[in-house]
């Protein structure tokens, strides 16, 4: 199954990066991907953290939604569509309130258009070096639960698909939890890493996430100097179960794409069954 990791440098013009990534999923079902994922606030990046409120979704309705699905169908691909803010359910939603707050959330969409999970980001990033801080609870309401769909390959073969976001990817435990009760094939981690974090952890943790799994970890990410000032590391990535880097891109917009096979994955999980020894 080809799979592909959209690579992007948002903007704060929703417009504009819905239609950069309208671009890059068709390149990339036009090189053949059945799964195609973008990163996390593919839709926006702005000058301000709270900005992503203004356009936050409720779920089940919006544009940006609307794009998602419609894009996955017109392709006939597997469509993991970054993220995105959406309103929190039951809650009124005032964007220029104090406490206002929204969730980080992944959504996927079959070949068909319909929508085939949802993933809050359970994890909240925040990072103080003296020069850049970050804290993502001051906008956002972290999820609970962790989630996984099955992908279902055009040869009739199906992949366990684990969703991830970004800062989760430093918290093992959680993707521990995906390969329960039965392990997954694919990790997908949108992401958009800060470039100390990133210069510094990115591809270690990609690596030891698919080590330690034996498993697949598609990584798209932001990549590049926005025009809020803010730069994100990229080099978005495939890695297989053996810890090897199959694709790379550094910086800029583009495709990062390779194949994931059943045979790799079962040679992996064969000759060293770590999986099997759990214990805890």
């Amino acid at each position: 199954m080809k799979i592909a990791a959209l690579q992007m440098v948002a903007t704060p013009r929703v417009d504009d990066n819905l239609d950069t990534a309208r671009t890059l999923i068709a390149q990339a079902a036009g090189q053949g991907a059945e799964l195609v994922a973008l990163p996390e606030y593919f839709c926006l990046m702005g000058h301000k953290d709270r900005d992503k409120l203004a356009m936050a979704e409720a779920d089940g309705d919006g544009p940006i939604q609307g794009m998602l699905s419609a894009a996955a169908r017109e392709h006939g691909v597997w469509l993991v569509g970054g993220t995105l803010p959406l309103r929190l359910d039951g809650v009124a939603h005032d964007s220029t309130a104090a406490d206002c707050r929204a969730l980080n959330t992944t959504l996927v969409y079959g070949p068909d258009g319909e929508r085939a999970a949802r993933y809050d980001k359970v994890h909240l990033f925040c990072f103080d070096d003296g020069e850049r801080r970050y804290d993502e609870a001051a906008t956002l309401r972290a999820g609970s639960e962790p989630r996984a769909f099955e992908a279902h390959a055009r040869d009739g073969e199906r992949y366990r698909t684990g969703l991830s976001v970004c800062y989760d990817l430093r918290f093992p435990e959680l993707y521990r939890a995906l390969m329960r009760p039965d392990p997954c094939d694919l990790i997908v981690v949108p992401a958009a890493f800060t470039y100390p974090t990133g210069q510094a952890h990115w591809e270690l943790l990609l690596r030891a996430r698919a080590v330690e799994n034996q498993c697949y970890v598609l990584a798209p990410a932001q990549g590049g100097r926005h025009e809020n000032g803010r730069r994100t590391w990229g080099h978005s990535m495939l890695v297989d179960p053996w810890g090897e880097v199959l694709a790379v891109q550094a910086e800029g917009p583009g495709v990062v794409m390779g194949e994931m096979t059943r045979q790799r994955l079962t040679q992996v999980r064969s000759q060293l069954p770590a999986l099997a020894h759990r214990v805890l």
